[in-house]
């Protein structure tokens, strides 16, 4: 079965600030961050509840070349990326604010 993939807004503007953020060090580098995001959400839509809860009820997979993590959570037969985080920026108030 493959699940129904959706990336909230906040995602959606996580990654394309790290991407314009890569782009400014070295030209096409935001495309090959971009190229990491699908490559390591592709699984999520076969698999989402492998990686265990790490966070409330958000599940965590991180990306391999990149310092960032992917912060999803599994609803009904959905898998929803709420926010795409650099290492080094606190989890807790970024999933807490107000949806």
């Amino acid at each position: 079965m493959k699940w129904l993939l959706l990336v909230r807004p906040e995602a959606e503007h996580d990654i394309a600030a790290a991407r314009d953020w890569y782009d400014a060090v070295h030209p096409k580098l935001g495309d090959a961050f971009l190229d990491e995001i699908a490559v390591t959400v592709y699984p999520l839509t076969e698999h989402p509840e492998v990686p265990r809860l790490y966070y409330q009820n958000f599940r965590r997979i991180l990306l391999q070349r990149f310092p960032y993590k992917v912060f999803y959570q599994v609803i009904g037969q959905r898998v929803v990326i709420f926010r795409v985080l650099h290492v080094r920026q606190c989890h807790e108030s970024a999933l807490s604010t107000p949806r």
